[in-house]
This record gives structure tokens, C-alpha cells and sequence, in this order.
């Protein structure tokens, strides 16, 4: 046989180079899995958007407009046409991106003004940008913790969370969901040199809020520090926006936050961890998803520079999707909806079962609401919900819309009478 040959069996007539048994194999096992995700009706289809994000929305397939009430944009921002025009601007003065990490040639002023405007908007004293708040999860845990080190968690963090805490080589401890007897007698027991408890602000399936100020508390008695991923929180929630420690009265003594700016603060891309100047510095030295990721794209940082600046200079926005959410949960809870968490633009309508929530979901988007399932493993078996979230973009005559909706599929499906 030809050299030429031995080649092309080897990587096929695409040029693709694989094994034919293995890919069989492989094939044949995902398949498996895949039949009994869809048997199960936790098969995740995704809808395909044809329109720019916003409260009204058009999917393939249809050039009907829908009403979007399953979208992080909290603030109503990512298809605000000033930030829109921005970014514009910045993509033509600064390009398409840098081709670099931040380290060798990745750094451009307007990431060093963005990352200053964010420290000035949380009250610390700098910021690191990442490429998601993923990124900021991962990185932040190995760089900073060590053997002699301890570090407890929530059990219903963040995917991104567990995964960063996975990777660092600390005494890892998982303490019950908001469980701040568990959590102190772990805190008490340990050892460590360092003791870092990790907590979402908000928990994004469940709209529920963690009891940050008896967390702080906790810290002080056992000289620990505190970590909170403000995703779900920042921009929007609080008084004025800065998150779960303004909403549970303890601005300023939060160690680290960890936060995005891919959900209210625009909804482009980009994370960020935001603390003290050495952990700052530090993480810049040490924090390997910054050390080896493209830098922020200018169109991407031009979105986040510009809703800083309307966040510094107004509430508006933050007070109007905080009205919207009351609007939502005092009517749904009155219909007979069990709306879980707090008082939160995160509004879980919980149903149970998996098939039930993704016939529901079915059922919203033919009466022009869409809204998405969630259940196992997004959620915990039996705890499949309809996950709302409110925007301050929707109108009230919006709102009461998707009201009307849950309420005729409700009845039509016995979930309410």
C-alpha cells in the first residue's frame, strides 16, 4: 500500500484524522445517553433568536414577535441603542480585538478605564477583567489558596464556582445551602492559614438571596474571608444596583467580588473579580484563565464602559425592574403559582415534574410568551420549574400579558384552579 493511501485511510476523505472504531464506540455511547435525556424530557432544544435581545424578540420560523421573559438582561441594556452607538465608535477607533493576552500586548486604555470604573462603582480599590465570570471562578481559587489553606462553599454555588474550587489545592468544605450553624462549626473546626468562605450572592435557579450579613459576622468571629459571585445581582439589585452586600446592609466588607458583565450591565461578554490592590496584582501574575485568554474585544468593553457610566449616574433602571418584579410576584402568588425565592427579578415557578415544565414552556411560546423549563440536572429531581425573569425594559401592560398566559396554561394543565 502507498504511502499516499496509508494516509488516506487514516484521515479520511474529509482530511479529518480519526479512528473508526473509536468514533463508532463513541458515537454509540452519547447516543445512548442522548435517547434517555430525551426519554427522560430533559432534552435541552435551543430556540433559534432571529432579532436583537430585548423584551420582544422574533424566533426561526416565525416573524411573529414574542414576549422574552427568560433572558438575563435585568436593566433592559443589551440592545440599548446608545450603548449600541458606543460601542460602534470604539470598534472603529480601537478594531476587532487585540490578538493577545492582556500581559504581552492585550492592553488598551479603555480596559484600564473600565476596570477602574467598575472598583469605583463596587467601592474597592481595583478590578481584573476576564473573558466571563467563569473565567474569574476559575481563576481566582488556585492562584490564591494553598494546602494550608481552607475554603467552605455553599452546596448550590454556581457550576463556575465548584469547578474553580475543584482546581485549587485547599481543604475544601461544603457547607449546607444557607446553613450558617453548619457553616460555623466547620468554621470553628478548621485550621486553616487562610479561611475563604464562597457564596453566590444570589442563587440563579431559585431566586433565593444568601444571609450575607450573619455570613459577615461569621467571617469576623473566625478571621475569615468572604467571596461573592454577584452575578445575578449586580447592576440591578440593592437600592442603587451594587448588589446583595447593599440589599443585606454590609457595603464594603465583602473581601472579593466576582461578577459579569455578559448579564445586566449589557449583556455582551466579560467577567470580572474586583478587591484589594494586592489580590488585584496578584491575580494578574497568577491567575491562569487571565494569563491565557484573548483580552476583552474594544466592542465588548465599549458596552461595559458605557452602562458604568449610567449606572454612576442614575438608579432609574434599578428601581423600575424591582417595581416589575413585585408587579409579577404579587399577581402570580394570588393566582396560586408557588413563585420561589425572595424578593428577587429572578421568579421560579415551580412545577415538580420535568415533562410537565417543558409542556408548559410549550404551551407559553404558542400564546406568544417565551419562557424555558428548567429541571434535573439544572435543578434537583423534582424541583423542575418555569424560571421568569423580569427586566426593567418590560412594560407593565407586558407584564400582565405573561400573567394572563401562566395563568390560562395553568388551568388548562390542573397546575392551578
Amino acid at each position: 500500500m502507498s504511502t499516499f493511501s496509508k494516509i488516506f485511510l487514516f484521515r479520511g476523505a474529509g482530511g479529518r484524522h480519526y479512528s473508526a472504531a473509536a468514533q463508532t464506540q463513541l458515537r454509540e455511547i452519547l447516543g445512548t445517553q442522548l435517547a434517555g435525556i430525551k426519554e427522560a424530557g430533559t432534552f435541552k432544544a435551543e430556540r433559534i433568536i432571529t432579532s436583537s435581545q430585548s423584551t420582544q424578540i422574533t424566533v426561526q420560523g416565525s416573524e411573529k414577535r414574542i414576549l422574552n421573559f427568560c433572558a438575563n438582561n435585568y436593566l433592559g441594556l443589551a440592545n440599548n441603542p446608545e450603548i449600541v452607538e458606543y460601542s460602534r465608535t470604539l470598534l472603529e477607533k480601537y478594531g476587532a480585538g487585540l490578538s493577545s493576552v492582556r500581559f504581552i500586548c492585550g492592553t488598551q486604555d479603555i480596559h484600564k478605564q473600565l476596570e477602574q470604573k467598575i472598583a469605583q462603582f463596587h467601592g474597592r480599590e481595583d478590578t481584573i477583567l476576564y473573558a466571563s465570570c467563569f473565567d474569574a471562578n476559575a481563576g481566582i481559587f488556585e492562584a490564591i489558596l494553598t494546602p494550608e489553606d481552607a475554603v467552605f462553599s455553599d452546596e448550590l454555588n454556581h457550576a463556575s464556582i465548584i469547578d474553580g474550587i475543584r482546581l485549587c489545592k485547599a481543604k475544601k468544605q461544603r457547607y449546607k445551602h444557607r446553613d450558617l450553624a453548619d457553616l460555623e462549626r466547620q468554621l470553628r473546626e478548621s485550621d486553616g492559614r487562610l479561611k475563604l468562605i464562597a457564596t453566590d450572592g444570589v442563587f440563579s435557579m431559585d431566586g433565593n438571596i444568601a444571609p450575607l450579613a450573619r455570613i459577615v459576622e461569621l467571617a469576623k468571629k473566625y478571621d475569615a474571608l468572604v467571596f461573592v459571585d454577584e452575578c445575578h445581582a449586580t447592576g440591578f439589585f440593592g437600592a442603587t444596583g451594587r448588589g446583595t452586600e447593599e440589599y443585606d446592609n454590609v457595603m464594603g466588607e465583602v473581601d472579593i467580588i466576582n461578577s459579569t458583565l455578559g448579564k445586566a450591565l449589557g449583556g455582551a461578554s466579560g467577567g470580572y473579580t474586583t478587591g484589594p490592590t494586592e489580590l488585584i496584582s496578584f491575580l494578574r501574575q497568577k491567575s491562569r484563565p487571565y494569563l491565557f485568554s484573548n483580552t476583552l474585544p474594544p466592542a465588548v468593553v465599549a458596552v461595559g464602559l458605557k452602562v458604568m457610566d449610567m449606572l454612576l449616574a442614575s438608579s432609574e433602571l434599578t428601581q423600575r425592574v424591582q417595581s416589575n418584579t413585585q408587579r409579577f410576584r404579587t399577581a402570580m402568588t394570588k393566582a396560586g403559582f408557588t413563585i420561589a425565592g425572595e424578593n428577587h427579578p429572578i421568579c421560579p415557578v415551580m412545577l415538580g415534574d420535568a415533562r410537565l415544565a417543558s409542556t408548559f414552556a410549550d404551551e407559553m411560546l404558542t400564546r406568544g410568551i417565551y419562557v424555558i423549563g428548567f429541571s434535573y440536572p439544572v435543578v434537583p429531581q423534582g424541583k423542575a420549574r418555569i424560571r421568569v425573569q423580569i427586566s426593567a425594559a418590560h412594560t407593565e401592560a407586558e407584564i400582565d400579558q405573561a400573567i394572563g398566559a401562566f395563568i390560562e396554561v395553568g388551568r388548562s394543565l390542573k397546575v392551578i384552579q
